[in-house]
């Protein structure tokens, strides 16, 4: 079998002339409720308000309501939404990559994240790169992660995933502030936590001559949605993180900046909230981060352990070279080992594009005189 392999080494390579980067813009949405009902449209919105501190976010692990997200849902919900805004629109969505954001943020912090791997499958339809999650892997990584032995006096897995959603639940509002009881917003410590209700956004954006459509969870909005939709959107991500008590700590912190930075950047989410949080779990103070200032931060007063520029640059030369590899019909596997400096990419099927498009979308794609060319709507190009 022949594998095309991409070197992630030396990174240096990568430092040189900044790629342009198309500021994402958001360009459909859908929703899941707490049964995990797909809609389209913006139902499961969030609206950011403080936690009142401090937070304990060990309430209510006993009555978690938690996702089973076992199963293969390959990019169903997103083309669903794509192939509702093209009948809506009489245009095609033209794109040269459409994925998840969870895919891109692992392709973006592979040059700094040398100890995790990924895989996942790809396929070419009418000159557009469907990228998923290789669902089987990534089972089997929650599951060795899930019986990960923490050290003595550190939480569990399992537990300090909680935390997270905890943390959200206590900063967000399903309405408006103003339009929300004292009774609401003081009862959030109380409430279920269900992590299955989740806002989807759909960006257009890019990186260099790689054009993208990327769907990703966003967690809250800072105010409301503007009207027009050219208007950014005030997005706020949240996070918690162990209070920073030494160099140890911080260099910790610095690595999983990286992550937040990624994922936010991505789909142009300009703040993000950090939960600090002791070792048993109680939040003690906030920090708000501006996404576009955490790469600059990170190389003037931190360790200086990433660096943003080279990131974009890896990126988008990866997806450029992807491009050259993955041509006509067929599925193929990208893989990156743990601790591997190189991302291979290898052919598992020959013909079809396997489940990763779904029946509904080849039909409608496929259906005669359908739809026009989009590719004059993208954002402006900027550089980083």
């Amino acid at each position: 079998m022949s594998r095309a392999l991409f070197e992630i080494q030396p990174i240096a390579r990568f430092g040189g002339v900044n790629t342009t980067i198309r500021r994402p813009r958001e360009i459909a949405c859908f929703s899941y409720d707490q049964e995990r009902r797909f809609s389209l449209g913006d139902a499961s919105m969030a609206y950011y308000y403080p936690p009142n501190l401090p937070a304990d976010l060990n309430i209510g692990f006993d009555t978690f309501q938690k996702l089973d997200d076992s199963a293969d849902e390959h990019l169903d919900a997103l083309l669903e939404t794509i192939m509702a805004m093209e009948k809506e629109t009489g245009k095609k969505c033209e794109t040269d990559v459409i994925t998840w954001r969870g895919m891109m943020t692992k392709i973006l912090t592979a040059p700094f994240d040398m100890m995790n791997g990924f895989e996942m499958n790809v396929t070419c339809f009418q000159g557009t790169m469907f990228i998923e999650e290789h669902n089987a892997y990534k089972n089997q990584q929650k599951h060795i992660q899930k019986n990960q032995r923490m050290p003595p006096g550190m939480a569990s897995q399992e537990l300090m995933m909680y935390w997270g959603y905890k943390f959200e639940a206590l900063s967000v509002l399903r309405k408006p502030w103003d339009e929300t009881s004292r009774a609401e917003i003081e009862g959030r410590q109380d409430e279920v936590v269900n992590n299955s209700a989740q806002y989807c956004s759909v960006v257009k954006t890019g990186m260099g001559h790689v054009r993208m459509v990327l769907g990703g969870e966003v967690d809250a909005v800072w105010d409301c949605k503007p009207v027009l939709k050219e208007h950014p959107i005030h997005w706020v991500e949240l996070k918690t993180s162990a209070e920073i008590r030494n160099d140890r700590d911080m260099v910790k912190y610095e690595r999983k900046l990286l992550k937040f930075w990624a994922q936010s950047f991505l789909l142009g989410v300009p703040k993000i909230i950090v939960g600090f949080r002791d070792q048993q779990g109680i939040v003690r103070r906030l920090e708000e981060l501006d996404t576009a200032s955490i790469p600059g931060k990170v190389k003037s007063v931190g360790r200086g352990s990433w660096d943003g520029n080279i990131c974009i640059n890896f990126a988008a030369g990866f997806l450029d070279w992807l491009k050259q590899v993955v041509q006509g019909e067929g599925v193929w596997r990208i893989r990156k080992l743990e601790k591997s400096h190189v991302i291979e990419v290898f052919k598992i099927e020959e013909t079809g594009h396997g489940d990763i498009l779904s029946s509904s979308f080849k039909s409608w794609r496929e259906s005669p005189g359908r739809t026009t060319d989009d590719s004059s709507e993208l954002p402006p190009a900027q550089s980083m």
